[in-house]
């Protein structure tokens, strides 16, 4: 039976990749607006799935629904964080940055700033927080392939970088936009139904998104008769101030994440922007509506049939998620029942044991690594895009190499996405963290520099190029120095922990860009016209004091 389970799966990933790997070769990037924008010409709905595949992460497919089953109301941060930043990304940030026209973040800044230091500044950003944020989706394709080939995580993880480095190379934007869509498509149907079947099995109602509440109601019972907290009880895991500065640096974050942003410049136009928002609200909250459910129904299951089972008949399923090291069994009482205290099971494992858990039959456990597997590369190939923009077209080309010819930006873009999967992946083999909270110190340093940046330069044409240095260096240094100092537990404010620490970045980030902007020289007037233009639709544009309309 083992050797079936294996075959349908590894069978079912290996066709996953061969479709990546095609769709890398069909779509090869020819040419630099290709390998960076997909030479802006992906349809909105399409574009849609590619954002919903880019922003569905490991962190999003394989960590949420574990930790929002670990940590209960608690957990419910990532959701909200996550959703509410897309919603102002959408409607605050994304079109007006489409209408400026550019390649990438960074040139965005150097350019509304007028500031080449800016843009290098903007760039490094841009390294250091895709790069954290690979680490973590590296991490979570170990996981899959480590359960897979029930081989060590980091052996897992080494596939993962060598498949990433090769489609992400070869097919640049173009290339990764397209794979994104399959990889949409595998991972949504992958995550919808084993939630859709333990909500039949559980509830006898296929739609979880509306049964899962009875259950919720029934673990609060469970919870209380063992003495443990309330799974819904609210504030049991961290303070209320924790929960608020989490979900503010998971929102700011979202709206200053390069890799997300740079794929509203892939459509042609404002309104294909908007568009593809909408087509992206709509797939990513599939996901994000299923994960609660998704959590409820697995923490059920496991205090119903698991807990309090004599330890040596524990289900089959436990041994082979032992052998990974992310599941761990203590009798500390020595009554050789298992009890909840002494289950330790990791965040990153919730998802895909659960269709074991469940019972669910091969074809869904092998489809589930398949998804999970879509869900972590698709993530780490744009950001390898990010990293390979950031270094080859605005440290390389604009700055140190005005002249380069396309086939060297190209070749210098390639070299720089397999260097930095590898680096990556170095890493990742020794995590610092779980995926959900290595992928939370991306976000924090996102809405320390990006987010300031990139708000006030479209919203308040008074900000400037030293106003923004000083701001982003500032950002910087102060969310990397929480991150540090509340991960050692040396310093802490208010109990808020290195996931949150965001909202103290953002707020020195602002702070300094206005102090500085407003005792240093103004913009010139018509950088200022250009920044009150961004708020107007592309058929009008804004030029001394008024609203143009543009001819066709």
């Amino acid at each position: 039976m083992e050797n079936v389970q294996f075959l349908v799966s590894l069978g079912l990933i290996l066709l996953t990749f061969a479709i990546y790997i095609g769709i890398a070769i069909y779509n090869k990037a020819r040419q630099t607006s290709d390998f960076y924008v997909a030479g802006r010409g992906i349809p909105p709905a399409f574009n849609g799935m590619a954002i919903g595949a880019d922003w569905m992460s490991a962190a999003s497919f394989i960590g949420m629904a574990g930790t929002v089953m670990l940590l209960g109301y608690d957990g419910l941060a990532y959701i909200m964080g996550w959703t509410g930043g897309y919603l102002l990304l959408t409607f605050l940030l994304a079109p007006q940055l489409r209408k400026y026209g550019r390649y990438t973040v960074p040139e965005f800044i150097g350019d509304r700033y007028r500031s080449h230091t800016a843009r290098v500044i903007a760039a490094v950003c841009t390294i250091i927080i895709s790069f954290t944020y690979s680490i973590g989706q590296l991490s979570g394709s170990g996981v899959v392939i480590g359960r897979l080939l029930e081989v060590d995580a980091k052996v897992g993880t080494l596939i993962g970088v060598v498949l990433i480095a090769f489609y992400a190379a070869f097919g640049g934007m173009k290339g990764i936009t397209w794979t994104q869509v399959a990889q949409y498509i595998i991972l949504i149907i992958a995550y919808l139904i084993p939630v859709i079947f333990m909500s039949l099995q559980i509830t006898n109602n296929p739609l979880p998104w509306v049964s899962y509440g009875q259950v919720v109601s029934e673990l609060g019972e469970i919870d209380r008769q063992l003495g443990l907290s309330e799974y819904f009880a609210p504030f049991e895991n961290g303070s209320k101030w924790q929960f608020m500065a989490l979900m503010f640096t998971l929102m700011a974050g979202t709206a200053g994440l390069p890799h997300v942003i740079v794929r509203f410049y892939t459509v042609s136009t404002m309104k294909a922007a908007r568009w593809s928002g909408a087509w992206a609200l709509l797939f990513i909250g599939l996901l994000y509506l299923s994960a609660p459910a998704y959590a409820a129904f697995s923490r059920f299951i496991l205090m119903r049939n698991v807990v309090g089972q004599p330890i040596d008949e524990l289900p089959a399923w436990t041994e082979t998620w032992i052998n990974t090291n992310l599941l761990q069994i203590a009798d500390h009482n020595g009554d050789g029942i298992l009890q909840w205290d002494e289950l330790m099971i990791s965040n990153d494992i919730v998802v895909m044991a659960t269709p074991e858990i469940a019972n669910l039959g091969i074809f869904v456990i092998g489809l589930m690594a398949a998804g999970a597997m879509a869900a972590a590369l698709s993530t780490a190939g744009g950001l390898m895009i990010s990293i390979s923009s950031s270094f080859a077209h605005d440290i390389y080309y604009r700055v140190l190499r005005p002249n380069a010819s396309d086939k060297n930006r190209l070749a210098v873009g390639r070299i720089t996405i397999v260097a930095a999967t590898v680096l990556a992946g170095l890493i990742a083999l020794n995590p610092p963290g779980v995926i959900t909270q290595i992928v939370a110190w991306a976000f924090a340093l996102a809405s320390g520099t990006f987010f300031p940046a990139l708000l006030l330069g479209v919203w308040w044409k008074r900000a400037n190029g030293p106003g923004v240095i000083s701001g982003m260096l500032v950002g910087l240094f102060v969310t990397l120095s929480y991150i540090f100092a509340a991960q050692s537990g040396s310093f802490m404010i208010a109990g808020i922990q290195d996931t949150g620490a965001g909202v103290f970045g953002a707020a020195a980030a602002i702070i300094t860009i206005v102090v500085v902007s407003l005792r240093t020289k103004a913009p010139t007037q018509k950088v200022q016209e250009e920044v009150v233009d961004l708020r107007y639709p592309e058929q009008m544009t804004y030029k001394d004091g008024d609203v143009w309309m543009n001819n066709k």
